[in-house]
């Protein structure tokens, strides 16, 4: 049996216009038309539907919103979206990481500093901050998932 070359179709996941992929993640197979203005739960108000023209432009200025300002200077983050939503998705997953470190140590570090009403409501802070880093993080992952050439059908 001989080995197939590293560039095989095989290896590279790559399919014809009859198997619904191409090379490069593209969709080779028309989407029904009630299927290509729907988004997720959790899509984020400010990106255009994947339908849209100007779509990833809009998931550009959404991802660098969700990353630190001087990601802003690096050109190569906004030619290509797809390393913008990774970069995204771990600067998110660390500020949630951190919200929920915090919490966790919030009265144990700051009990003999602040009165007690004071670290309720610093608590109850965290605890919002956490629910929304939660709700950014589905946002950015379903982002870079339709970045990277997932279709999200309507179920019934």
């Amino acid at each position: 049996m001989t080995a197939l070359p590293a560039t095989s179709p095989r290896f590279r996941r790559e399919w014809n216009a009859s198997g619904g992929r191409t090379q490069y993640g593209q969709r080779s197979k028309p989407v029904a038309e009630h299927n290509r203005s729907w988004t997720p739960p959790g899509w984020p108000d400010q990106v255009l539907p994947p339908s849209e023209v100007d779509w990833e432009q809009s998931a550009v200025n959404f991802l660098l919103d969700c990353c630190p300002p001087d990601y802003r200077a690096y050109p190569l983050l906004r030619r290509q979206p797809v390393v913008l939503a990774r970069f995204a998705a771990q600067h998110v997953e660390s500020q949630f990481r951190a919200a929920r470190e915090s919490i966790a140590q919030a009265r144990s570090s700051l009990g003999g500093y602040v009165d007690a009403p004071v670290l309720d409501d610093s608590v109850e802070v965290l605890h919002q901050e956490e629910a929304r880093l939660a709700r950014l993080r589905r946002a950015v992952m379903l982002v870079e998932e339709t970045l990277r050439g997932k279709i999200f059908i309507a179920r019934l």
